[in-house]
């Protein structure tokens, strides 16, 4: 094959490598056990020294594991061991030698890992040296390599190698420095034998020791002049072990979207789905993850265009990194699943929190923390209809990290002065100029922690950036001035939204006043509304949205074409084996927001849940003595929508119990505190997982005023809403497959109940 191209695209497999392989001469047998301690090697060529993330030769265990021959990622030009997550990565690069050899010059790259020491070579030399934190990763019979795209499942293909690959080996074992001088492509005569070996120019793309027979093939890829050509924008040569190493392998490791879909592939998804369906805690019209962790898993760039709410989400996709992935609605209760909108690559190793824009012309703008390191503030841009396809913008970080979360400004006339430089707003526009907020964690923890912290870095504060063409940013101020009693200095303010308030549920013309959600990482989420003068934002009400703890978390909001206010946030209580159920990430139900007659916020969930109603309960009215109960029954416990109004109260308790036992042992009290004016979350008796927490909401309700009471039960979500002005949300999880119990109950005072509706919901998630 060596003089002239082989394009490999199309080519039947078997007619390239053979029906059989039988063991070279001179090579190994497959080892059994893990590989442990191991060396990778290669003789590659890049095309080009701007390329960047790209890997020369990846072993990859399908689990999300990988170690790599990794080109340019962290440092240009700059050859280094790539690994999940960078666990087994040296970040610090500064120093290392930048790659010279021209197009078309092979150099031996080496990389052995003995124990926690990892040492690499180039053409024999030491080129770098530096200790893990961690043992190796173990490697079983059924990993796979991959050339080209650095690991199994990367998001972003376009960061693959580019070039020429002449050999490529892996052993079973750390090989010295000696050693290593000896190999020569195309030849094991001078060193031990290889746990696997491809050598292109003999042997094309047979793997030579019988490990690897079956290959997939993906994008620009061809052998030339005794190489393997890789073109890049995604090309790879994956290859899988045999039927004998895999040992009864169900799931494919490797198949193409492009591709015919395997039919285990089929069958895995039907199981997952069907699992799915049967775990008691997934919600079934709150918004959850189809699947994947969603640790931390925050809503992010909510916007709305054409009669379309989009809404991204955060989470740790499986052999990737943080994503945002994307839905959209009609009806902000069934939800279409776009392709992930940003994701590792193009500058940055994932995404953090950030928000949404829409401009003048329709183009929506991401705003997002890129992650990790001294990175900053990126923008991904994309046109409608679908909004499916996101371009990272080229100058990106729009605002640079001097550190992580910290951008340092050197100003002649203070000296130096720290910006947060983490968790972007959504991007506003007014006067012609666009405006941006970031959050201050990382700077309060470098400077506002301490005892003797200066008083202007302690608390929550964000900082205002403005643009003129959404790629030049400059610093302007502090937005607002944190007032110490609603505050502690302990707080951040992280996840922003700044977004106009409406005067009604209904939307309609803006209040005149803006809202600034946010959360403090110790007491979940809060906002601010005041006024917007001068670049300035002036609060004059501070409230939460959580008392006890931080499980409801990182808001989000968007602005529709009706003027609502609509946000979401995350309910952070996560149970115990969250990555063996597969899916993690749930939602509270979006809340419209807006200015009540006092200056207060408004809250209740949007109409368009009512859409799910079933049939209608009524139980008529009820009056219970103090320590009375009254049985709600007919209606279905776990998944279910109820109205209650309650007459006035001046002492005393009075309220529901849901998701309750026969016996008791197991329910959740929601309920009204006359005497000291509280709305109550008691989940200490709510089952044997989550925060069993009582939480208590400030509710001060006027003389003759009723208690209005809306409760959203969803399997693990249980919603509680008062009078459009305060709401508790938090998960629950029953051990007992019957508590399903609803109960009204009194408790040191009489009560009487005038109103008592609920529905059935039916289910909006399509699992």
């Amino acid at each position: 094959m060596a003089g002239r191209p082989l394009n490999l695209r199309g080519i039947c497999l078997a007619a390239v490598l053979g029906a059989t392989v039988a063991l070279g001469a001179g090579v190994a047998a497959p080892a059994t056990g893990p590989l442990r301690d191991k060396t990778l090697v290669v003789w590659a060529s890049p095309a080009n020294l701007a390329q960047q993330g790209g890997s020369a030769l990846t072993l990859d265990d399908g689990r999300s594991h990988f170690d790599g021959i990794v080109f340019g990622e962290l440092q240009p030009h700059t050859w280094m061991a790539g690994s999940d997550f960078y666990r087994r990565t040296s970040r610090p690069q500064q120093g290392w030698p930048g790659e010279t050899a021209g197009p078309g010059t092979l150099v031996q790259i080496a990389i052995t890992y003995r124990e926690r020491e990892v040492t690499l070579y180039r053409n024999g030399t030491l080129y770098a040296r530096y200790t893990m934190a961690e043992p190796p990763q173990e490697f079983g019979p059924d990993s796979v390599v991959l050339f080209g795209r650095r690991h199994l499942e990367a998001q972003d293909r376009k960061n693959s190698f580019t070039g020429l690959i002449r050999d490529a080996r892996v052993y079973a074992g750390a090989l010295d420095a000696a050693v290593i001088r000896t190999l020569a492509p195309g030849s094991t005569a001078a060193g031990p034998k290889p746990w696997a070996w491809w050598s292109f120019a003999d042997q094309g793309l047979r793997e030579m020791t019988g490990r690897f027979r079956e290959l997939r093939l993906e994008g620009d890829l061809s052998l030339t002049n005794g190489c393997l050509a890789l073109g890049g924008g995604g090309a790879s040569l994956i290859c899988s072990p045999s039927e004998e190493t895999q040992r009864g392998e169900q799931t494919p490791r490797t198949w193409s979207p492009q591709g015919a879909v395997p039919e285990e592939v089929v069958r895995s998804a039907r199981a997952l789905r069907e699992k799915f369906l049967a775990d008691p805690a997934r919600p079934t019209y709150h918004f959850c993850l189809p699947e994947d962790m969603g640790q931390p898993g925050d809503p992010n760039g909510a916007f709305f265009k054409d009669g379309v709410y989009h809404l991204m989400y955060l989470y740790n996709r499986v052999g990737s990194g943080f994503c945002w992935g994307h839905v959209s609605s009609h009806d902000l209760v069934h939800w279409r699943h776009h392709p992930d909108a940003i994701g590792p690559g193009q500058g940055d190793e994932g995404c953090f929190s950030g928000g949404a824009f829409l401009d003048d012309d329709g183009t929506a703008v991401l705003s997002y923390w890129m992650l990790w390191g001294a990175r900053g503030i990126g923008l991904a841009r994309a046109e409608g209809p679908d909004y499916d396809h996101w371009v990272k913008e080229p100058g990106n970080p729009v605002i640079a990290s001097t550190e992580w979360g910290v951008t340092e400004l050197k100003e002649p006339a203070s000296g130096r002065r720290f910006l947060g430089s983490a968790d972007p707003s959504n991007i506003w526009k007014r006067g012609g100029h666009y405006y941006l907020l970031t959050g201050n964690l990382l700077v309060l923890n470098k400077l506002g922690r301490a005892a003797d912290a200066p008083v202007p870095e302690q608390g929550d504060r964000l900082y205002l950036f403005t643009s003129d063409d959404l790629k030049n940013w400059r610093f302007l101020h502090v937005f607002y001035e944190r007032k110490p009693e609603w505050t502690d200095r302990g707080e951040d303010n992280m996840c922003p939204s700044f977004l106009p308030l409406p005067s009604s549920p209904e939307g309609g013309p803006p209040s005149g006043k803006h809202l600034l959600l946010f959360i403090s990482h110790n007491r979940g989420c809060q906002y601010y509304i005041g006024d917007y003068q001068d670049d300035h934002f002036l609060p004059g009400v501070h409230g939460r949205m959580t008392w006890t703890d931080n499980t409801f978390f990182a808001p989000e909001a968007l602005v529709d074409s009706h003027g609502r206010q609509i946000m979401w946030a995350w309910l952070t209580d996560n149970p115990s084996g969250e990555k063996e159920r597969g899916w993690s990430g749930v939602y509270g139900v979006p809340r419209c927001l807006w200015l009540g007659a006092d200056g207060t916020l408004r809250m209740r969930p949007v109409p368009e849940l009512e859409t799910l109603h079933g049939p209608e309960h009524s139980w008529g009215a009820a009056d219970l003595e103090a320590g009375g109960t009254r049985v709600l029954e007919g209606i279905r416990g776990d998944t279910c929508d109820l109205h209650l109004r309650i007459d006035p109260l001046t002492t005393g308790r009075a309220g529901v119990r849901v998701r309750a036992s026969t016996d008791g042992t197991e329910q959740t009290l929601l309920y009204f505190d006359a005497a000291k004016k509280e709305l109550v979350f008691d989940a200490t008796r709510s089952g044997s997982d989550g925060r069993r927490v009582v939480e208590r909401a400030p509710l001060a309700t006027a003389p003759g005023e009723p208690v209005d009471l809306r409760i959203l039960v969803d399997k693990s979500v249980v919603e509680v809403y008062a009078n459009d002005r305060q709401a508790i949300t938090r998960r629950v999880y029953p051990a007992r497959a019957g508590s399903t119990g609803l109960a009204l109950f009194a408790e040191g005072t009489r009560a009487s109940f005038h109103t008592i509706r609920g529905w059935d919901m039916h289910p909006a998630n399509p699992y």
